[in-house]
């Protein structure tokens, strides 16, 4: 893919007139500008620059500008008027363009448009490059002007940048550096997507919160990303709470997903292996899906971005093509990162686009097709409960690395669950009593809850505690037993549902729970009295295959 330069070079060497380049970074667009300009290697003939704004005038780089040229308008007259080979770039100019009810200054247009016939035909090598930090465009420049993409700091410039702050502070000796190559990449990779000003400040705050920078400061840096994220109105970055041995059994998913921690690194270069495209998680609702989800931006310590497919859908008519391009190109300036989408069968239900004109249709292929192609590190997370939903296109091979199912949690799991909740709330030795929270406790209490899910164990810890609060005293095992035997679990209620996703998974997912935790079956019909031995070999949901 050719490079903004040789873009620009392109560009100029074909007399383009106007350039529309969108950006923050106005020195680092200058600074590229003219390299290319000056560099006789690229372009035959030399160009001078001049470059305008609203508060200096027009004016060569490092001089005063003059009076007469601070408006907009008269400051296109004196470029049209130019014969000397020049490049001129104006900063403040989209301002002209109209925003917010307030019309566009016609006399401003209608320069430009001059510009651009001059420009193109005269006889001196001239062009006009405009530089603003949003692209905004009247429709009667649409097919004047074109847009030159400027891309952010690429890894190699963020490292530069990295470098330079450690070489510049380690000589006083108040900043204690503690950094190792992959920990100088890792924070490298932790500002991709941010401006070079934005990079340089997130490593400055990791430095002086501790007055060290370390390996461990990636956190910090995220921190500033999450500003990004907020202002895209799009996404929404998660802060994350939770760690995958919070999550209670998934062996199998937990083993594939540590297995791939750091694929996006230069080291996973030299073995010829690409970054991971993503999963699709379905199964039970309440048995771990979202939480998983949320546990790998920990395990991975990378910046989790959720995307709410409603809000791709709001605004005005045509908006939301828009908004899917917005959200998909600030995940890819964000990356390496996790791109979550929760119930992702009901923001596609409608991806047929029947009722909507095609929108929905639209949206959705523009989707498929950049998880097909897409090369940024962005690992797609998927959830559903109902996978019918889906159209069949989304499921093929190509679209996710793989799909697991997610189902009741065997007693095993149940054990681990129980253990979890209990030991995470029950911190208090007045709470506590003298209930134990050892092996026995945990195996009876994953006895009674055949056929729970990992959400009703925790309401039934929480129901429990709940009983003991209302009476101030500590909890007992009785509690818990009470608040398990008042609950109807969901697969008594949704037994049918249960059995076709069951069904459905046994020949298209892989089985999120490991093969050695496959002990015992979960019932979706609940029996009179509790079963207390071991049952027949189950057929659960999804192929077991042990990562």
């Amino acid at each position: 893919m050719p490079t903004f330069r040789e873009n620009l070079e392109n560009l100029l060497k074909a007399r383009f007139p106007l350039i529309y380049i969108e950006s923050y970074e106005e020195q680092r667009v200058l600074s590229e500008i003219s390299a290319v300009i000056s560099d006789q290697n690229r372009l035959r003939t030399p160009r001078k620059l001049m470059i305008w704004s609203a508060t200096e005038g027009l004016a060569t780089p490092g001089s005063q500008g003059s009076a007469n040229s601070k408006s907009a308008a008269d400051a296109l007259a004196i470029a049209q008027g130019t014969t000397e080979p020049t490049v001129f770039v104006f900063k403040d100019l989209h301002t002209a363009f109209g925003d917010n009810g307030k019309p566009a200054d016609q006399m401003v247009i209608r320069r430009l448009r001059d510009i651009a016939h001059s420009f193109k035909n005269g006889s001196s090598l001239l062009t006009l490059i405009i530089v603003s930090p949003v692209l905004k465009l009247p429709t009667d420049l649409d097919k004047e002007i074109t847009i030159l993409d400027f891309p952010l700091p690429s890894e190699e410039d963020v490292l530069k940048v990295l470098e330079n702050m450690v070489e510049t502070n380690k000589a006083d000796g108040r900043i204690v550096f503690e950094l190792s190559a992959t920990g100088k990449e890792k924070l490298a990779k932790a500002a991709m997507g941010l401006t070079l000003n934005e990079s340089e400040n997130a490593f400055a705050r990791a430095m002086v919160e501790d007055g060290k920078l370390s390996d461990s400061d990636v956190e910090t840096v995220l921190d500033e990303k999450r500003q990004t994220i907020k202002k895209s109105g799009i996404l929404e970055f998660i802060t994350v709470d939770v760690v995958l041995e919070d999550v209670g059994g998934l062996q199998n998913l937990k083993r594939w997903l540590l297995k791939r921690d750091g694929s996006w690194l230069d080291e996973a270069k030299s073995y010829g292996i690409p970054a991971p495209k993503g999963i699709l998680i379905t199964g039970v609702p309440g048995c771990g899906k979202s939480l998983t989800a949320k546990a790998i931006g920990a395990a991975w310590q990378l910046p989790l971005l959720r995307l709410d497919i409603g809000k791709i859908f709001a605004g005005l008519v045509g908006s939301s093509e828009q908004n899917m391009r917005t959200a998909i190109r600030t995940a890819e300036a964000i990356a390496p990162c996790i791109l979550w989408i929760d119930e992702i069968e009901k923001g596609f239900a409608g991806s047929s686009g029947s009722g909507d004109s095609g929108t929905s249709a639209r949206v959705f292929g523009s989707f498929l097709t950049w998880m097909q192609e897409k090369t940024h590190p962005v690992f797609v997370i998927a959830t559903a409960n109902n996978i019918d939903k889906l159209p069949p296109e989304f499921l093929r091979k190509g679209r996710f690395d793989e799909i697991f199912f997610v189902d009741l949690p065997t007693r095993a799991e149940r054990k681990m669950i129980w253990g979890l909740h209990l030991n995470k709330r029950l911190k208090s030795p007045e709470v506590l009593g003298k209930t134990r929270l050892d092996d026995e406790l945990f195996e009876g209490l994953s006895e009674i809850t055949e056929g729970y899910s990992g959400a009703e164990i925790e309401q039934a810890v929480i129901a429990g505690l709940f009983d003991a609060f209302s009476e101030k005293r500590s909890i007992t095992e009785q509690d818990l037993v009470k608040s398990v035997e008042n609950m109807v679990p969901l697969s008594v209620t949704q037994a049918e549902a249960i059995e076709t996703i069951r069904e459905w998974a046994n020949v298209r997912a892989v089985a999120a729970t490991a093969a050695e935790d496959m002990a015992d079956i979960v019932p979706t019909k609940k029996t009179e009295q509790p079963v207390k031995t071991a049952p027949p070999a189950p057929t659960r949901g999804g192929r077991t295959v042990d990562f």
